[in-house]
């Protein structure tokens, strides 16, 4: 019931060839605290270990809103550290809970970053009926990192960073039940 499945699907954008990956695993916690440590707020910065900086730079309700963030160079800084600016909506959807969002092109590229973009993409977090205490956390994530990087090197770094996203989530959530 612990293990994480994660599958690399590659796409063509016009000339742009670029990977969508789907990441799908049991966590031990409620749907709307699971989602609560994934969406943009105050949580996010203090467990995932790939976001450097968040900056929520525009609120439009309660859980709408634009944000841009940081994250760290992967793979010994083969990839270097980049900048998203993404729009995010975080619904009730059925039985459970979807945060989705895009990227915008939406301000200056801060230096040292290279600005990557988001194609539409989500998670989506819903009980388990046979088990409450566990959720089935399901993300699609569809990411241009942008630059000279060999596809094959991204993947190898998406693979892991979601792996590493589920574990980390597991442990955030463990301790801030303590």
């Amino acid at each position: 019931m612990n293990g994480i499945f994660i599958k690399i699907f590659s796409l063509l954008n016009g000339n742009i060839c670029f990977s969508s990956y789907k990441a799908q695993g049991v966590v031990e916690d409620a749907t709307n605290r699971i989602v609560d440590h994934i969406r943009p707020g105050p949580y996010r910065l203090d467990w995932d270990s790939l976001m450097t900086s968040m900056d929520i730079m525009e609120t439009f309700e309660e859980n709408c809103c634009v944000m841009r963030y940081t994250t760290a160079g992967q793979l010994w800084n083969i990839i270097a550290p980049r900048e998203f600016v993404d729009f995010s909506y975080t619904t009730s959807y059925e039985d459970g809970l979807l945060s989705c969002g895009i990227s915008l092109d939406y301000g200056e590229v801060r230096p040292n970053f290279v600005r990557g973009f988001n194609h539409p993409c989500g998670w989506f977090c819903v009980p388990l009926k046979d088990y409450p205490s566990h959720s089935l956390l399901t993300g699609y994530i569809q990411t241009e990192l942008r630059g000279m990087l060999p596809q094959s090197a991204v993947d190898t770094a998406m693979s892991s960073t979601l792996a590493n996203f589920y574990s980390d989530l597991k442990k955030a959530l463990k301790t801030d039940k303590q």
